[in-house]
């Protein structure tokens, strides 16, 4: 069983992206299609499938590399993990890469990156960053 679904993700796109491959599925919850959508949105991934399997779901998410095959996701890091939360108002949200990276923010509104919550005036929970 996993306890923490978040680094699972962060985990397996890692792995994948190592290896070069260019799909990577990962069981399905809400929270996890938030991330990839703001992933797709930021340009890291190339897009998102829910599969319609059973018992659970899956989300496959397509990988991006640069032109000599490099990956586009350089780094993956989770910030607010089960045993240290991590709640940040949106005047303390920090830059990631100063600036080259991004944060993605758990706030009342739904999950966003971290510019948008700066924009918006919510805090919430650092859920990762990504470069």
């Amino acid at each position: 069983m996993v306890t923490d679904p978040i680094s699972d993700l962060l985990t397996r796109v890692r792995n994948a992206s190592m290896v070069r491959h260019r799909r990577v599925a990962v069981p399905h919850s809400k929270l996890k299609e938030a991330i990839a959508k703001i992933l797709a949105e930021e340009g890291f991934i190339s897009g998102y499938t829910v599969t319609n399997e059973s018992p659970q779901p899956n989300l496959v998410m397509g990988l991006k590399y640069t032109g000599k095959g490099d990956p586009v996701i350089t780094g993956l890091e989770r910030v607010s993990k089960p045993g240290r939360r991590m709640y940040i108002g949106y005047r303390e949200i920090p830059w990631v890469r100063s600036g080259l990276g991004i944060n993605i923010v758990s706030t009342p509104n739904g999950v966003m990156t971290g510019r948008q919550a700066r924009r918006e005036k919510v805090g919430g929970e650092i859920l990762c960053n990504v470069w």
